[in-house]
């Protein structure tokens, strides 16, 4: 890796491995994001926001309409009902659990230039998870190596985040030993229903390469009784984005082929499939009100959230 790559790593990264020196760091970073500032997710890149974004507020209790009362929380169907005007009470949400799957699969143990989508994907999860324990919530997750799912129940302060965090350096090294197939997005869809406590924040890190449109039910389910944002982890290179010009055979995990680097046609053609399951995806979301956003993992996250 030539020297200027290398001085656009973070501190303690070799863009490959993971160590807690890299990752541990995100702690003191998490007062950028904490309310009043901007929200993470608005430094993301993505065309989708869901209108669950952000923490809400709780349904309490209806009562009689009183002077001063904003109308706006007039519940018209009580008032209808009694013939008197009521009014619906709200309680600010309070602790609520956030549970993070982390693609580390075999799919996301690529990358062109900078960093494998595995790296970044560690780095985002590290970040939320001590931005979560910071906002009072529970941190819990599930990590995919391939060959397994690693379950992490929530648990609230610096405890999750530094469980998360052992696990994917962990997990990060059994993925990088041994070559394992992609992971069934169906059996992640049905742990992450099982799993996750009702009225959590379910955020998924992973490059969806192994989307299916037949999974959308599974999604569905999901998202019926839970916050869902999608981290979409791309490399340049799956956008036909490269300096190299030579002939090189690729798999994305499921099939192989040669493809030629100094033809334009083959460069589109890389582009075109990337974009295809973008697309997909932000139309997943869109239609189930969840949240998109996307990450590349040619720069540094802090580099990307700071831009």
């Amino acid at each position: 890796m030539a020297q200027s790559v290398k001085q656009l790593l973070p501190a303690h990264a070799d863009g490959v491995h993971l160590c807690l020196e890299e990752l541990l760091p995100y702690k003191q970073h998490t007062v950028k994001w904490l309310p009043p500032a901007k929200s993470l997710w608005s430094q993301l890149l993505g065309q989708h926001q869901s209108k669950q974004l952000g923490r809400g507020m709780d349904f309490a209790e209806v009562r009689q309409y009183q002077p001063g009362d904003d109308i706006r929380a007039i519940d018209w169907r009580v008032t209808a009902r009694t013939g008197k005007p009521h009014t619906k009470l709200f309680s600010e949400e309070r602790e609520k659990p956030v549970i993070l799957y982390v693609d580390l699969s075999s799919t996301m143990q690529f990358g062109s230039s900078l960093l494998l989508k595995s790296v970044q994907a560690a780095h985002i999860a590290s970040l939320i998870s001590w931005l979560s324990v910071a906002e009072k919530d529970r941190i819990g997750a599930v990590i995919d190596t391939g060959s397994s799912l690693v379950e992490i129940k929530p648990t609230s302060r610096n405890k999750g985040p530094l469980q998360i965090i052992a696990q994917l350096v962990e997990c990060q090294q059994q993925a990088l030993s041994g070559a394992s197939a992609p992971s069934s997005m169906q059996t992640v869809l049905m742990t992450l229903n099982r799993l996750c406590p009702k009225g959590s924040e379910v955020i998924m890190i992973s490059d969806f390469v192994n989307y299916e449109d037949s999974f959308r039910p599974l999604f569905n389910q999901l998202r019926k009784h839970n916050r869902v944002k999608l981290v979409h982890i791309f490399d340049p290179l799956e956008q036909g984005e490269t300096q190299f010009r030579g002939i090189e055979r690729v798999s994305d995990g499921k099939n192989a082929r040669w493809l030629n680097f100094s033809s334009k046609s083959d460069r589109l053609s890389i582009k075109n499939a990337f974009d295809s399951r973008k697309l997909e995806l932000e139309s997943l979301s869109q239609s189930m009100e969840m949240d998109y956003r996307s990450l590349s993992s040619d720069i540094s996250l802090l580099q990307q959230l700071s831009g």
